[in-house]
């Protein structure tokens, strides 16, 4: 506020005009008078000193200070002019001085010191080009040139002039919010000084620091060298059994590492390596920036590959540290660029072939060209070497073959493309086949048997933990298998195999808890046969290589069949012969037939062919049954090695394309002996390390209803099953343990024959199965050739499901159950049509054996099931020669896993007699 508000306009007095006309006050020099008597102006210049004030077009301007009018004072601050006064007003009182200043100088109405005073005599000179005063203008109606009141001392006005004095803040116009109003330039200014700020702080937090935590970690971390990996790997397996008991210890293969020195690698197998897992190794520093973005691409579209250098690779193969944290990948970053420098790429190179494994055991390039090639790494080739090389990403699925050549493509394309290998030799080049696995290795697995130590260490690479990495960490496996129940499956299948005069007989016997679906008990064969130059060597699996079924599958029929609500009661026509789906179906002559009107329970009891045939054919479909099987328990591609047809209706009666493990098979029927409740079939219980830290436990086991998601309706299933499978025992021939009720179903799959094979040839069988329960164990025997071979008996008769595979389950089971609580399956309530009120009718006698011809149209190809009982008749009907059907074709497949009427391979295990 100024105050000094009775001050007049520099060299003038407001009341001019009115002393104008009444003359000069007392004692006053009039002064100049303003020309035409018209109302005293504000001064003008100008450029006013803050600058041309804004929102008002017509204000007065300021004197420039050249002209000879009234000007501002040169010394002293600017100060508000007052208006002149109006004639009539009186005369204000002069206002004092403020304490400490001295009064005015000079008579009163003179202008104060430091203006320029206009020449003696000369008056002011009014502003080119002013109109004349008209009745409207401000002099005229009251109001001065600012439009207000004249009489309104200005006390309150002090806005008006707030934007022309020095002493007064300008007005900051604010929006809606409070906030000040930006023009477009000041908020161009401010977006960019944020972005700035923006990108300061990105390039810190991406650039800066992390290039200072990157040096820091740099001088911290350590490179392991091969040496210091060593003691790692020579730290023993433990197996121990159900009962805690020690099982065996397995060493490392060899006992050590053979290590390779710088320069012993082969060129041949550096570039497959270097095209398997890192093309730039050469030139790159550590680590691949383009590969890391490429890796995270691949993560965020759900693509497969990683961004890992084989320097990278090393330091993780050599701390064993695989774990998906941050902080491991950064210490392996600065590792891997650590040792680059330290190192040359020849040393690294080597000192990764030296410890990255192969599979089959097998640490490091040297041992593994022993484990499948029987040579030494400088003697590989290329096609060898690309073959190793692909199989660094997938080590746990060595024995894949269709991964495996998958791999072996893609490393040898890789080194024509990257010209490391001429094209011509690319065109050239054959897969090569590895010696079967184990072939030239020794082991030390104690009590255990080597096919179930392996089949342990098989469940445990699908979980992740790979032979390597159980020998780094000392693992202590905690198996499943009952030393009772191990010890009855051996003996049983021994005893059953005694006086067997056909060479070609093989077994296999498997049994599950159904409880918990832990396997405990494995036999897969003799673990030592003779090669053909009668050396010894490790026998094959045959417990987990897929056969045909034959009628055992006919359990998934019948699960199928009631999950759609039908039930035992259901009748269908059993006769011998009926041509379904334009083909002829007939049964094991007529006792495993039962008339127009046969029950699905007779049906099973007696394994009738045409039954079961017509009812997948015309009423539940092979996909349903394929269905079942999965739900009960039979694992198919990728997780498993059991096939499940269902292209043709072949499936109906287990032959054609489908095959299944003896694995699968107890592991299925344990779902039935479990009142339809699907535990996982598994080998380990609980896996530590050697400090006893827990990996897993059976907690992690898969449970849950098999066949319906209402548990009490899977079990009412199941035990309609159980009900149909309990008369086959007796029809069998077979007996339960003593105290213990059991149910089950035979199978049988007929030999396919050939042009040039005796006649007797065409009653005979290739595969042959026992699959059966109690509540408390289901057990699978498998008796058969490997692949489509023509079996007898010690003479020379066909052999049956009853015939050796029945009697050794039977075997077994007592030997097992032997003094343990005696046990019965619960009882459900019938599905559908109950079987009871219903009666089946018997086949007519026939005197004649019924003979069929193989149709001749394209759908005629038929997988017929021969009796599961031997039969005592006097005639017997002769079996003509059927085409196999399926994917395959007819013929025998030789020496490999082969379904013995389908005519595929599936997995062959190897060569070999065993």
């Amino acid at each position: 506020m100024n105050d000094d508000r009775n001050r007049s306009w520099p060299g003038q007095e407001p009341d001019a005009p009115r002393r104008a006309q009444s003359g000069p006050w007392p004692g006053e020099d009039p002064g100049p008078a303003w020309p035409g008597e018209e109302a005293p102006r504000r001064p003008q210049r100008g450029t006013p000193p803050r600058g041309v004030p804004s929102g008002r077009g017509g204000a007065p301007e300021w004197p420039s200070g050249d002209e000879g009018g009234p000007q501002w004072p040169a010394d002293e601050p600017a100060r508000r002019p007052q208006r002149a006064r109006q004639q009539g007003m009186a005369a204000r009182r002069p206002v004092p001085p403020p304490p400490g200043q001295r009064p005015q100088q000079g008579p009163p109405g003179s202008p104060p010191q430091g203006f320029r005073q206009p020449p003696p005599g000369r008056r002011p000179v009014p502003p080119p080009g002013r109109e004349p005063d008209l009745i409207t203008h401000h002099a005229h109606n009251g109001t001065d040139d600012f439009g207000r009141d004249p009489y309104d001392d200005g006390y309150d006005d002090d806005a008006a002039f707030n934007e022309y004095a020095d002493d007064v803040e300008p007005q900051e116009e604010l929006d809606e919010k409070g906030k000040k109003v930006l023009t477009p330039a000041q908020k161009k200014k401010r977006r960019w000084k944020i972005i700035r700020r923006c990108a300061y702080v990105f390039v810190g937090l991406f650039f800066v620091v992390p290039a200072i935590a990157f040096v820091i970690t740099y001088f911290l971390v350590d490179v392991p060298t091969p040496e210091s990996i060593k003691a790692l790997q020579s730290q023993p397996i433990t197996y121990y059994d159900a009962g805690g008991q020690l099982m065996g210890r397995e060493l490392p293969p060899g006992g050590d590492r053979q290590l390779l020195k710088p320069g012993e690698v082969p060129e041949v197998v550096k570039h497959a390596v270097y095209s398997a897992e890192d093309a730039t190794f050469e030139t790159n520093s550590g680590f691949d920036v383009t590969g890391i973005l490429r890796a995270v691409f691949n993560q965020v579209t759900g693509g497969q590959g990683g961004g890992s250098t084989i320097s990278q690779q090393y330091i993780k193969q050599a701390t064993q540290n695989d774990q998906q944290t941050l902080t491991r990948k950064w210490t392996e970053l600065a590792k891997s660029f650590k040792m680059n420098n330290q190192q040359s790429k020849e040393e690294i190179i080597t000192s990764y072939l030296n410890i990255v494994y192969f599979g089959r055991g097998a640490n490091g390039i040297q041992a593994a060209a022993k484990a499948y090639f029987n040579k030494d790494a400088k003697d590989l080739n290329a096609s060898e070497a690309s073959l190793l090389a692909g199989l660094i990403q997938g080590p746990g699925r060595s024995e894949n073959e269709a991964y495996a050549q998958k791999r072996w493509t893609y490393v040898m394309d890789q080194m024509v493309a990257n010209k490391w290998l001429p094209q011509a030799d690319r065109a050239a080049a054959q897969y090569p086949t590895p010696i079967p696995k184990n072939s030239n290795k020794e082991q030390d697995s104690g009590k255990m048997t080597y096919q179930l130590q392996q089949r342990i260490k098989d469940e445990l690479a699908v979980k992740g933990y790979d032979e390597n990495k159980l020998f780094s960490t000392g693992a202590k496996i905690y198996t499943t298998i009952d030393p009772a129940a191990q010890a009855a499956a051996e003996q049983a299948s021994q005893e059953g195999m005694k006086g067997q005069t056909d060479e070609n007989l093989l077994n296999a016997l498997v049994a599950v808890n159904p409880k918990t679906g832990g396997v405990i008990a494995y036999y897969g064969g003799p673990e030592l046969v003779k090669d053909a130059n009668g050396k010894d060597q490790i026998g094959q699996d045959r417990a987990n290589q897929a056969r045909n079924p034959g009628s055992s599958v006919k359990a998934f029929d019948l699960t199928a069949f009631l999950k759609m609500g039908k039930g035992l009661g259901e009748t269908f026509d059993g006769s011998n012969n009926r041509v379904l789906g334009g083909r002829t179906v007939r049964n094991a002559g007529d006792s495993a037939s039962c008339g127009k009107d046969c029950t699905v329970a007779k049906a099973m009891e007696i394994s009738a062919n045409t039954v079961f045939y017509d009812m997948v054919l015309n009423v539940t479909k092979p996909s349903r049954v394929a269905e079942a099987a999965k739900e009960a328990g039979v694992k198919v591609s990728p997780d498993g090695k059991s096939v499940l047809y269902t292209d043709d209706n072949n499936i109906s009666l287990g032959g054609g394309g489908t095959a299944v493990t003896p694995e699968d098979m107890a592991a299925a029927y344990a779902s039935f002996a479990n009142g339809g409740t699907y535990h996982e079939q598994h080998f380990v219980s609980k896996l530590t390390n050697g400090q006893d830290e827990v990996e897993f436990d059976e907690n992690n086991i898969k449970t849950n209803p098999a066949f319906d998601d209402d548990a009490s309706k899977s079990q009412q299933i199941a035990g309609n099953v159980t009900e149909a499978l309990v008369p086959v025992i007796d029809h069998s021939k077979l007996k339960c343990p003593t105290g213990h009720e059991c149910a089950g179903k035979t199978g049988t799959q007929q030999y396919t024959a050939k042009a040039d094979d005796p006649k007797a040839y065409a009653d005979r069988n290739a595969q042959t199965w026992m699959v059966g329960y109690t509540p408390s164990v289901s057990a699978a025997v498998w008796v058969g050739g490997d692949g489509n071979k023509p079996l007898h008996d010690p003479k020379n008769k066909p052999i049956f499901g009853a015939t050796i595979a029945g009697p050794t389950w039977q075997s077994f089971m007592n030997l097992y159950l032997k003094g343990k609580p005696a046990e019965k399956f619960d009882k459900v309530a019938p599905i559908g049509k109950d079987a009871s009120t219903v009666t089946s009718t018997p086949p007519k006698p026939s005197e004649t054996p019924t003979t069929t011809t193989t149709p001749t149209t394209p759908e005629t190809t038929t997988s017929t099931e021969p009796t599961d009982t031997e039969t005592n008749t006097s005639t017997k009907p002769s079996r003509p020669t059927l085409t196999r059907p399926g994917p395959g074709g007819p013929g025998d497949p030789g020496i490999g896993n082969t379904f013995g009427g389908g005519g595929a391979v599936a997995s062959p295990p190897g060569a070999g007699p065993g």
